[in-house]
Order: structure tokens, then sequence, then C-alpha cells
């Protein structure tokens, strides 16, 4: 009894214990305001990384001029990205809840992301190319583990609060750092060079250090963010966040025909986005006349629009449902822009904004769609399987993009995205009608998917009723051969056996 005495003296605002001193909202990890301290942290830990990512698509002329490169070795920049990430998708997050911990994890990849920068900036300060190829590959390792570590952090703070507005928040916060980037390093480049007195890879390398800077203010929130998560942790006794992803391969051949159809729609839809974003800049300069400055807007409406749309539209899907529906009305609407981009003259600003609201609402309606035909222990590795296929494609069309404008130009460049949008209806088509067979929920109703839930909540207390009471007869079989026999019964059995009864009454 002394010993209980003792244990409960020393648990926190116990008698005879000392309390946690009061503290002021700003610094009390339990309090609103410093959560909000926190999230702002979390939105500008991704900054430098989406900033820099589009760095050579704001400055591909540029680059291509100062380095003396065709476009399809400029696209290799962005191919350099990708691959590394064909294989960090499966082992980011088992990276940071195995190895480094969500702290140090986001502290290394925040490192790989700002070294990275730094020697793609420096291949062009010394006129090397395959350096810049080098430094992008850096780059890419850290840049997705690290996307993977904001959101950790953000489940980790925010799960049962404000946790679906974090991730609008933090998304609307990546697309404001490309849209800056898009409008920025042009002007940029052009002070660099009324400075240097003249062009040439030298001010395309003091450019991109000066991008690089961005980087640096991610990895100081890394830092901060770090402190004060184990300052929380310690404060609250509450355990480092999680990604709650559990990769395993063999879970692959489990893939429902569904799935590998979402994979398609997934991989055939963003190689006709991205890679144009990468080489729209000189498109609109050629075919419109536009400026340099003007060409940098308008290749950021894309994601100007998809700021503050993605919640929106977020939250529209989850209350009206219907996701193929959605799906298909953003392939189409895509597939129309870029084909008013190919064979009209209208103002460009129509066909991205079309293709701006297009790549909000697929990003809504389709990645949530994995979780309605995978069980739960195999979506960390459908998603891990679905952005190791989306950057794949990614890497293979940046290459093959650049080889068809250098041979064919624009034209036949938009004639192939528009190829694979086709693709891409192709396969929503048939995700409609091998859903629809299979009685699968994807494009159900938001209020058909509550019904269902409900009658699902219904047959597990169904079946556990029916489990409690088969239970219950096995006991007291038992108890009865046991009585036939002769054998003295216990006391505490025909007490469980009395406990039983009740609580199958009860359920």
């Amino acid at each position: 009894m002394e010993e209980y005495d003792d244990r409960e003296a020393l648990l926190p605002g116990a008698s005879g214990s000392p309390e946690r001193p009061k503290m002021s909202a700003i610094s009390d990890p339990n309090r609103l305001a410093h959560r909000i301290v926190v999230l702002c942290l979390m939105c500008f830990l991704g900054f430098g990384s989406y900033f820099c990512y589009d760095n050579p698509a704001a400055l591909q002329t540029q680059v291509q001029l100062d380095m003396k490169v065709n476009t399809a070795s400029f696209m290799q920049l962005y191919a350099f990205y990708s691959w590394p990430n064909v294989i960090l998708c499966f082992f980011g997050g088992f990276l940071i809840d195995r190895v480094f911990g969500i702290r140090w994890g986001t502290i290394i990849f925040s490192l790989f992301v700002c070294v990275g920068q730094v020697i793609f900036a420096a291949g062009a300060l010394f006129n090397a190319f395959w350096l810049m190829e080098a430094g992008r590959l850096v780059f890419g390792i850290g840049g997705e583990s690290l996307a993977v570590a904001q959101n950790t952090y953000a489940v980790s703070w925010f799960k049962g609060k404000e946790l679906n507005l974090v991730f609008g928040l933090q998304l609307s916060m990546a697309r404001v750092g490309s849209t800056v980037n898009m409008n920025v390093m042009g002007l940029v480049y052009s002070r660099v060079k009324d400075l240097i007195g003249t062009t040439g890879h030298s001010t395309l390398g003091v450019t991109l250090m000066i991008g690089g800077i961005t980087c640096l203010l991610s990895l100081v929130c890394a830092f901060v963010l770090g402190y004060l998560d184990r300052r929380a942790e310690k404060i609250l006794n509450k355990e480092q966040g999680k990604t709650g992803e559990v990769i395993k391969l063999t879970d692959v051949k489990d893939f429902s025909l569904s799935l590998w159809l979402i994979f398609l729609v997934c991989v055939c839809y963003y190689v006709a986005v991205f890679p144009f974003i990468g080489l729209g800049k000189v498109f609109f300069i050629e075919k419109f006349n536009f400026s340099p400055v003007q060409a940098g807007a308008i290749n950021s409406v894309v994601y100007i629009i998809s700021a503050p749309l993605s919640p929106v539209f977020g939250f529209m899907v989850d209350r009206i449902g219907k996701n193929i529906l959605w799906v298909m009305f953003a392939v189409v609407a895509t597939l129309g822009a870029h084909i008013m981009l190919a064979f009209t003259f209208w103002n460009p600003w129509i066909a991205m904004s079309l293709l701006g609201v297009s790549y909000s609402l697929l990003a809504c309606a389709l990645w949530p769609m994995v979780a309605f035909v995978v069980p739960e222990h195999q979506l960390g590795t459908a998603y891990g399987f679905m952005q190791s296929i989306q950057n794949l494609g990614l890497a293979i069309i940046a290459i093959v993009s650049g080889i068809i404008l250098d041979t064919s130009g624009y034209l036949f460049l938009e004639v192939f995205f528009s190829a694979c949008l086709c693709l891409a209806i192709i396969a929503v088509v048939m995700l409609y009608f091998v859903n629809l067979i299979r009685g699968g929920d994807l494009n159900l109703s938001s209020w058909e998917r509550a019904r269902l839930q409900k009658e699902a909540e219904h047959e597990a207390q169904r079946e556990r009723m029916r489990r409690d009471s088969i239970i219950w007869t096995a006991f007291a079989v038992r108890v009865r051969y046991l009585s036939r026999l002769g054998a003295q019964i216990p006391k505490h059995f025909i007490s469980h056996q009395l406990s039983l009864s009740h609580r199958s009454v009860l359920k």
C-alpha cells in the first residue's frame, strides 16, 4: 500500500509533487497559439524544396543558353530528381520511423535538399552540367522524403484537431513556393546580370545560389521544429510522430485490377502536366510572343489556382462523393486545355486556368480512391507503389519530352501529351465499368458510403455478439460436463458464467 502511495505521489498534478509551471499561450504545447507557431514552421519546412524544384523551369532559356545544352539534356534535370524517388517512396517512411526518428529524419532530408541545391548551383558556376545533374539527384533524395516528414509532423501535432485544415494549408504553401519561383527567379537573374555586367554560367550559378537561400530557411525550420517537438515530448509525455506506413512488397500480388487502373490514370495524367510546366515558359514565348516575365507568370497559373482551390475541392469531393466522375471530368478538361494550347491561338490564360482547375480537382478525387480499394494494412504499400510508378513515369517522360521537342517541335509535343491523356481517359472508363461490375464503392455518393459504413458497423456488432454467444455456450457445456462427472466447480467459474450470460443479454 505504501508502494502504491509513493507511485501515486509521483504522478503529475498529484499532491506533494511539483506542478507544471504555468506558461504563456505561445509557449504551452497544449494551447492553440503554440500550435499555430508550429503550423507556420511546418508550412515553411517544405517551402524551399518546392521553390527550388522548378528552378529549371523558371530559368529554362538561361540554362540552355548559358550551359549550351539542348532540351533533351535540360529535361534530364527533372529526370535526375525523379530517379531516386522510384525507390525512396518505399523507404522514406521506414527511415523516419525506424532509423532516424521524425526529428533527425527531417533535419537530414532538409540537409539533402540544401546540399543538392548548392551542388546544382556550383555546377552552373563551374560550367559543369554533369555536376548540375548530380545536384538534382541529391536534391531529389531529400525532396520527397521531406514531404513525408512534413506530413508526419502534422499528424503528430494536429491529429483529432485541425488535421484536414493543416494538410490543406501545407499544400497551399507548397503551391505558393512554386508560384513565387516562377515569377521571381527570372527577375533575380536579370538583377544579377546587371550587377555582373554580362550573362553566362556564372550569372546562372549566382542566381541559383540565391534561390538556395529558401532551402536554408527550410533547414532552420527543421531545427526549430525538432527543438519544439522534443520540448513538447518532455512536457506532455507524448511520443514521437510515426508515419504509420507499413511497406510490404509482397502485398503487390494482392492488388486488384481497380488499383492498377488507378495507377495507370495517375501516371498518364501527371506526365502530361509536370513536364509541360517544365517546358512551358519557352512555349509561351515562342508561340504567343510573350515576354519572359509574362511567360513565367502564365506558366505559374496552375500553381496559383491550385493553392486556394485544393482545400475547397477536397471538401467538395468529401461531401458529394462520385470520385470516378470527378476524375473523368478533370482528365477530359486537361485534354481540352492541351488541345486549345496546341491548335488555337486563343488567349492561353483560358487553357492554363482550365488546366489549374482540373489539376486541383484530380488530386482531390484520385488519391483518396486508393483507400477504397485497398485494406488498411496495405495502404502504405499501395501509396508507396503509386508514388514510385509516378516518379518512374515522370523520369522517362521528361527525357522523351525533351527529345520530341528537339526533333519535332512543340506541336508534336502537345500531341504526345494529348495521347497520354487519351490513355488516361480509357483507363478511367475501364475503372468505371470494373467498379460497376464488381460492386465497388469508388463512384458512390457520400451518403451512400455513410449508409454502407453504418451497415458494416452493425454487422461487426452482430459478429461480436455471435462470437460472445459461442464462447458462453462452449463454457456452459464444459461446466455442465464437469458437473455430471461429479467434479467440484469453483465458485468463480459459476460467477464467470453468470457474467457472460449477463453481458450477452446487454449486447
